[in-house]
């Protein structure tokens, strides 16, 4: 199953589209989730339109019209993996132990609101999960780590080098291939 993960992308507000390499990895892939701050309902329903599944969340710069179709934190299991997507995280000091501690069933947390690209695991106290992995867990065991991805933004690099998003691939109960793409900058 491939995954195209987004966050921030501020339409129209910071672009009036997503790139043209966004929307071909979109086209490509099966599930899109999006960590928040859309903007428009318009860029929510041409993406949810475009993609083969969407899910996500909505932001702190996301008005009614978007918070009245998103949740504030989504969840889905894709491939026999816990995704939960949600758009703050708090700041990076202490983040993966308490990402860990509010989302103790994921295995995957996809978040934004910086646009600083992040990948990280981390470990979580022995238990049922540990020795077997998730595709031997009960429903009701928690994962014996979390991997933490925020994709940037396609749209408004701020102070990173590159406007970005990433793409995965989930199978066999594993998050495997995990990509950052830097887009190319205009002008």
């Amino acid at each position: 199953m491939r995954l195209v993960m987004l966050s921030d992308t501020h339409l129209p507000a910071r672009a009036r589209a997503l790139p043209a390499e966004i929307w071909t990895a979109i086209a490509e892939a099966d599930v899109v989730l999006h960590a928040g701050d859309w903007i428009s309902r318009d860029a929510v329903d041409e993406l949810a339109a475009r993609a083969g599944r969407l899910i996500g969340c909505y932001g702190n710069n996301d008005g009614p019209d978007v918070r009245a179709v998103l949740p504030e934190v989504a969840r889905a299991t894709l491939g026999g993996l816990r995704f939960v997507v949600v758009h703050e995280t708090g700041p990076a000091r202490g983040r993966e132990r308490r990402m860990a501690a509010a989302y103790p069933e994921a295995d995957v947390l996809v978040f934004g609101h910086s646009h600083v690209p992040w990948d990280s695991t981390v470990a979580r106290a022995a238990g049922p999960a540990s020795a077997a992995g998730p595709a031997a867990r009960t429903p009701s065991a928690a994962p014996s780590t979390l991997r933490l991805l925020n994709p940037g933004s396609p749209t408004d690099r701020r102070r990173q080098p590159a406007a970005t998003y990433l793409t995965a691939v989930v199978a066999r109960g594993r998050l495997d291939d995990v990509v950052l793409h830097p887009l190319p900058t205009a002008g």
